[in-house]
């Protein structure tokens, strides 16, 4: 019989990727298993945030479990656009998915850093912290799309263009919702410091996402 020589697969790295962040989710799920159900319908109803808003918040298992399940698939994701709209000629690329991880790890953990800071200087810490989680809450659940998203660009319609267009859409309309959310619950506080929260939204939400932009583009 003559032997075949057969290339290593390129989505191999990337199947252990998908397989190593459900890991997260599964240990979410086993050892929080209330909590999971009722973060699973988190855009559709509000009883997760009033649940554990006031308690425990930013420092607990399964927040920090989802956080890191969303960072993965949200760099995967970002790594597998572009490789959709790039379309590289090559295969020697995975490289460019831990710079996109570490990159993104280092944004979102300073982002957090310095709301947590302003929160701080201005002596209102319990009230940023409760954005803080609402906010990261609707953000991991996004994380969830991505996931799915990644599945299918690896699996199914690879380096589809459609595809990341409609996961980026169901990713912003998930985060929109919880805008909303973030602004409906702090209406008085936005309304009493409304100079300063536009300070804010410039400085710690908008420059950011235009930095993070410019720097994968």
């Amino acid at each position: 019989m003559e032997s075949i020589l057969r290339a290593a697969n390129s989505e191999d790295w990337i199947t252990l990727i998908l397989f190593g962040s459900l890991l997260f989710i599964l240990a979410a799920k086993s050892m929080f298993y209330s909590r999971f159900l009722n973060f699973m319908i988190l855009p559709f109803n509000n009883k997760y945030i009033f649940m554990y808003n006031k308690k425990e918040k930013l420092y607990n298992w399964f927040h920090v479990f989802f956080t890191i399940f969303q960072i993965i698939n949200t760099s995967l994701f970002l790594f597998l656009a572009w490789k959709a709209f790039e379309k590289p000629e090559t295969n020697n690329y995975p490289f460019i998915f831990p710079i996109i991880l570490l990159v993104f790890f280092l944004f979102l953990t300073t982002k957090v850093l310095l709301q947590l800071t302003n929160a701080f200087i201005f002596g209102s810490y319990r009230t940023f912290t409760e954005i803080i989680f609402k906010k990261l809450s609707y953000l991991n659940y996004s994380g969830l799309i991505l996931f799915i998203a990644n599945i299918i660009l690896t699996f199914v319609y690879i380096n589809s263009t459609a595809v990341v267009l409609l996961a980026l859409i169901l990713f912003l309309g998930t985060n929109i919702i919880g805008w909303i959310t973030v602004l409906k619950n702090h209406q008085k506080l936005i309304t009493s410091y409304f100079f300063y929260f536009i300070l804010y939204l410039c400085a710690l939400e908008i420059a950011p996402l235009v930095i993070l932009g410019s720097f994968l583009k």
